[in-house]
């Protein structure tokens, strides 16, 4: 990969913020922080598969620094395509017939790290490897990856931005082909169109779903994390509809809550203008500055004045990047400050059990003055 690629970018900035937090080393395994700083994406497995990012050198107000390559520690049989596919220019492998154990202990021991005192372990790591690293670092206090990535990661930069918004336009377009299905849709059960959905994801150029498509049929619209069943779609009643796909690795996340073949309630009219109403103000209250609480109360304040505040029973939005759920979390309390490329879900929801539920949902990218919607479909009920 060339040696300008936004992973060294990235690996480079948290060697900085080790040293300028006086860690001595971060270790990841396969996760979403090992791609997003090396470029290298794989399933967690039994074998030992770990990078070793040692702190930066030097000053950090502008004189001298030095920034070690960091170590990818690999099982054989993936060391080619751990070469081919990351920028990092050390990689190391070991057999499975050799002690594991001696290869961590060599690198350890390269980096000059056995007398370490702070290390980072990223926070999904399985206890076996973060046993076998405190048997190999045994003067080190351990701490979470996300104390130094999470700052990292929650600003999103111009390729994940990309990514992001192109994910989006699959939603979108697959948004207009499901309003297109109109009354054909009616006598379809939830998994059939929640088939249909994922069918088209992928026709419109997505990497598969982001995360389980929730296809809500009237009562089942009424939980919020209901994912599809038998139950038939029905003229007039309300279906929400929750999906997302990826792109280059980052997923896209909209709802929006569709009548196909009939006339909805007058109720139905009333609440979807009401969550409608609560989720545009939610995104007009985005802006660098903002907190979190700030944009969560100005969508739930339109909903608690409708009068359906105990049917709000969610936090209004999260963080999306490489996972689908990440900070920042848009939720009462949290007076976190927005800035500029943060990205996360504006989805307020009223939930009327036994009833119906209604949902409307887009992914916003904060901008130097604003918000920027990365969804941009009609956020209206109806379907042709």
């Amino acid at each position: 990969m060339d040696a300008s690629t936004p992973y060294e970018r990235r690996t480079r900035e948290a060697q900085r913020r080790l040293r300028d937090r006086g860690v001595d080393a971060l270790v990841l395994f396969p996760s979403t922080n090992l791609l997003y700083t090396s470029g290298f994406d794989e399933h967690p497995g039994e074998r030992h598969l770990l990078l070793f990012v040692p702190a930066a050198d030097g000053d950090s107000d502008g004189g001298a620094e030095s920034l070690p390559d960091p170590v990818f520690l690999v099982p054989e049989l993936y060391g080619e395509q751990v070469r081919a596919e990351s920028w990092v220019p050390d990689v190391r492998t070991w057999a499975d017939e050799d002690d594991p154990m001696d290869a961590v202990r060599g690198a350890v021991a390269d980096l000059g790290l056995a007398g370490a005192d702070d290390v980072l372990v990223d926070d999904t790591m399985n206890a076996r490897f973060t046993l076998d690293l405190r048997a190999a670092l045994p003067d080190a206090e351990f701490g979470l990856a996300s104390s130094v990535l999470s700052a990292l990661r929650v600003r999103k930069d111009d390729t994940e931005l990309a990514a992001m918004r192109r994910a989006g336009e699959v939603a979108d377009a697959v948004v207009s082909d499901l309003r297109g299905l109109g009354a054909d849709a009616v006598g379809m059960t939830e998994t059939e169109l929640a088939g249909y959905v994922e069918n088209r994801l992928s026709s419109r150029g997505g990497d598969g779903v982001s995360f389980d498509t929730i296809v809500g049929a009237g009562p089942n619209g009424a939980m919020p994390h209901h994912t599809h069943g038998d139950r038939e779609i029905r003229a007039g009643e309300p279906v929400v509809l929750d999906f997302g796909t990826r792109v280059d690795g980052y997923p896209s996340d909209q709802t929006r809550t569709l009548v196909f073949g009939g006339e909805p309630s007058d109720e139905v009219k009333r609440v979807h203008e009401v969550v409608r109403e609560a989720q545009a103000a939610g995104v007009d209250a985005v802006e660098p500055g903002a907190t979190t609480a700030e944009v969560d109360a100005a969508a739930r304040d339109v909903i608690e004045s409708a009068g359906y505040g105990d049917e709000f029973v969610h936090r209004t939005g999260h963080g999306v990047g490489l996972d689908v759920h990440e900070e920042p979390y848009i939720v009462a309390g949290n007076d976190r400050e927005l800035r500029e490329g943060m990205v996360f879900s504006v989805e307020p929801g009223v939930y009327l059990p036994g009833e119906f539920g209604v949902r409307i949902e887009d992914l916003v990218a904060v901008t130097d003055d604003g918000a920027e919607r990365l969804n941009r479909t009609d956020r209206g009920w109806r379907c042709e």
